[in-house]
C-alpha cells in the first residue's frame, strides 16, 4: 500500500509513511477527516465529502484545505492502490492542525494531511443495533463536525460489540434519536420516512443528504423510544449506502422492509450512474 502524506512529499510506502508524535491531531484529536467508498477504483461524492471537510475545518478554526491537493492527494492514492484494492475500498482523508507545543495550544508548522486507503469487504445485509444512554451533546462546539475526536464513538461501538450488535444509537441531551456513531438513522413511522435533524448534533452524513434528496424523506425528531414503534429501521454511511436494521436492542423487525428495499435499489441505481453525485 502507499499513502499521501504532505510533509513527506506526497506518496509513500505504507510502511514508511510518518506524522509526528507533536502533531495535534495526536496529542488532542485537532483535526477532521472523512471517510469514502472506492468502488471500482473511483472515489464516490467525492465534491460532498470536501465541501463537508472544508466546513469542518472551518468548525474547528483550521485553514481551509487545499483543494486542489486534496483532490490530486485522494487520486494518486486510488490509483497507486489500485491493484490491492479491488472492487470495494474505504479511503479516509485525515487533516489536523500539524506540529504543536504539548497541550491546547496550536503551533504555526501548518497543517497536516494524509491521504489513505485500505480494502473494504461489504458490509452484512442487515445490522442489529443497540441504544446507548451516553448522548451526543447538540450544544457543543463539534456538534455536526466530522472531528478526529472519536473516544465517545470507540466506546459505544465497543459496548454495541459487547451486545452482539453492529452500531449504537445515541439520543441528544433532550432524549431526541441522533445518530450512530459512524451512520445516520431513518425510520418509518406511520408509513413516512424520517431521519432526525441537525438540531440534535448529527452529523449531515452525505448519504444521509443523498437520501433525502432521492427518497422523498423528511428530516423530524422523535424521542429514542420511537425506536419501539418504528416499522422499519435502517442506517446509511458513506461505505454501508443503505443497511436495514434487523434487530434494535431486543426488539426484531423485518429486514429489508418494502420502504427500505426501494431507498436502498433507487440510492444503488443512482450512485452507479453518477460516481459523484
Amino acid at each position: 500500500m502507499r499513502f499521501w502524506v504532505s510533509h513527506q512529499g506526497g506518496l509513500v510506502d505504507a510502511d514508511h509513511a510518518r506524522v509526528s508524535v507533536l502533531d495535534h491531531g495526536f496529542t488532542v484529536a485537532d483535526g477532521v477527516f472523512e471517510t469514502l467508498k472506492v468502488a471500482d477504483g473511483a472515489a464516490f461524492a467525492l465534491r460532498r465529502h470536501l465541501d463537508r471537510l472544508e466546513r469542518s475545518a472551518a468548525a474547528m478554526g483550521l485553514p481551509a484545505p487545499d483543494r486542489a491537493q486534496v483532490v490530486t492527494a485522494v487520486h494518486e492514492t486510488v490509483e497507486a492502490n489500485a491493484p490491492v484494492l479491488g472492487a470495494l475500498g474505504r479511503l479516509r482523508i485525515t487533516y489536523t492542525a500539524g506540529d504543536a507545543p504539548l497541550g491546547s495550544d496550536r503551533g504555526e508548522t501548518g497543517p497536516t494531511l494524509v491521504v489513505a486507503v485500505s480494502a473494504m469487504k461489504p458490509w452484512p445485509e442487515s445490522a442489529a443495533v443497540i441504544t446507548v444512554p451516553w448522548p451526543r451533546n447538540e450544544r457543543s462546539p463539534l456538534a455536526g463536525v466530522k472531528s478526529t475526536s472519536y473516544a465517545e464513538n470507540v466506546l459505544a461501538l465497543a459496548r454495541a460489540h459487547d451486545h452482539g450488535a453492529g452500531e449504537a444509537l445515541m439520543p441528544d441531551t433532550q432524549g431526541r434519536l441522533c445518530e450512530g456513531t459512524g451512520s445516520n438513522v431513518f425510520l418509518v413511522l406511520d408509513g413516512r420516512l424520517i431521519t432526525p435533524s441537525l438540531a440534535t448534533g448529527c452529523l449531515a452524513g452525505v448519504t444521509r443528504d443523498l437520501v433525502l434528496e432521492w427518497s422523498g424523506a423528511i428530516e423530524f425528531d422523535v424521542p429514542v423510544s420511537a425506536l419501539e414503534e418504528a416499522e422499519e429501521v435502517f442506517i446509511t454511511s458513506s461505505t454501508r449506502d443503505v443497511q436495514p436494521v434487523h434487530r434494535v436492542d431486543s426488539r426484531s423487525l423485518a429486514a429489508p422492509g418494502p420502504v427500505t428495499t426501494a431507498v436502498r435499489e433507487d440510492f444503488l441505481r443512482r450512485a452507479g450512474a453518477d460516481v459523484d453525485p
